[in-house]
């Protein structure tokens, strides 16, 4: 889970947002973890120790983002960095700011899991998150991962399959404090 931005829309690290009596960074934690995930790394950076302080994050691996003010390209290395010692085939990336997305919908995604997969949720046809990355593509995963684009540079170049989750998740993220109002606590 990539949860180490500052917020700037949000006026807040979203991490620390609370929606539904729950912090975005347990709810997204939780929905990894009822989705199959193991193990569930989590990505902190921007207050980083207020995270720790104020989240459970009950059975997550926590990594720090020294380098997280630099984009969520730099966070998604970090995270990729961290399940290099694992025996993981795939790595399945979502980040905290997307309370629509359920663990069916990670479950759907997670079971194409492999060595050689690229595979995404897609809501209305258009790719989303989470994202699914094979093993075999993280080293080219990690190289393009610059700035804000994450993966996307890489996976804009390589055949990706979309799983279709329109029936179990709402696909969008929270940028400012009232695209909570869409959210389902």
């Amino acid at each position: 889970m990539l949860a180490a931005g500052a917020g700037r829309r949000f006026g807040m690290p979203k991490a620390l947002v609370e929606h539904g009596g729950e912090l975005l960074v347990d709810r997204a934690a939780r929905v990894l973890a009822e989705g199959g995930c193991d193990p569930v790394v989590v990505v902190l950076g921007a207050a980083a120790d207020e995270v720790r302080e104020r989240a459970a994050l009950t059975g997550t691996t926590v990594v720090v983002n020294p380098d997280w003010a630099s984009g969520m390209g730099s966070s998604l290395r970090t995270a990729l960095d961290a399940l290099a010692t694992t025996d993981a085939a795939a790595a399945l990336v979502l980040p905290v700011d997307m309370p629509g997305v359920g663990p069916e919908a990670v479950r759907r995604v997670a079971a194409r899991a492999g060595r050689t997969t690229l595979a995404a949720a897609s809501y209305h046809g258009t790719r989303g998150h989470p994202v699914l990355l094979g093993r075999d593509h993280w080293t080219g995963a990690h190289a393009a991962a610059t700035g804000d684009a994450g993966a996307r540079d890489y996976l804009r170049t390589r055949t990706v399959t979309l799983v279709s989750c329109d029936d179990v998740s709402e696909g969008y993220d929270v940028d400012r404090p009232e695209d909570l109002r869409r959210a389902n606590p």
